[in-house]
């Protein structure tokens, strides 16, 4: 591998895929770095919610109004394609489609 690579070994607690890996610590092989992460779904799950809340806040932030109000403005396309249900009738014309037959 080119220097600067970087190889993340995600079985590293279980033995690893690669020859260098040592669970637990970054090996630097040749300009190289090759690490062997610990516990990487727990370390993961956290990441992965902190993403799925600021994805969800800039999704949503555009239907908020200056008093804090749920505002959706229903002319944006993102929140039209996104809703599957307004107001007792399906909206999402895939999801009427397939119930409708």
């Amino acid at each position: 591998m080119r220097t600067g690579s970087v190889v993340v070994d995600v079985a590293a607690e279980q033995g690893g895929n690669c020859e260098l890996t040592r669970p637990g610590e970054v090996v630097d092989h040749g300009g190289v770095k090759i690490i062997g992460p610990l516990n990487l779904p727990g370390d993961l799950a956290y990441n992965a919610s902190e993403m799925y809340s600021r994805n969800l806040l800039n999704f949503l932030r555009p239907a908020i109004d200056k008093g804090g109000e749920l505002a959706i403005d229903w002319s944006d396309e993102v929140f039209a394609q996104s809703c599957l249900t307004h107001e007792g009738a399906i909206k999402h014309e895939p999801t009427r489609k397939a119930i409708e037959g």
